[in-house]
């Protein structure tokens, strides 16, 4: 296996937020209406992180909605958001959001 994938390994798994902070203030800034980002703020997803030879697969569950990603590390890809955006990279007005996910 590569370098790189061989990087991965801490982060396979299942992991369960556990916190997040300014993600509100991250949705208002993309345009997310309230009731939407009301019922995402109390939503704890679980991320599932497996490697699929040499892509990293991304399988994000819970009561809101489950999306899945596949990347090669390295390499831009896009993707389509639980609010079915596509998008590539995000950056808004220079708000960060920070969500803290712990393995399960």
């Amino acid at each position: 296996m590569p370098a790189r994938l061989l990087t991965m390994e801490p982060f396979l798994g299942t992991w369960k937020l556990v916190s997040s902070e300014n993600f509100e203030d991250y949705m208002k800034e993309l345009g997310v209406n309230a009731a939407a980002r009301n019922a995402a703020v109390l939503v704890k997803p679980n991320v599932i992180i497996s490697m699929d030879g040499d892509k990293v697969k991304m399988r994000t569950e819970s009561s809101f909605k489950n999306t899945e990603i596949s990347f090669k590390l390295g390499e831009e890809f896009d993707e389509t958001t639980a609010d079915d955006r596509n998008v590539k990279e995000c950056t808004m007005n220079n708000i960060v959001s920070t969500r803290t996910y712990e393995k399960v």
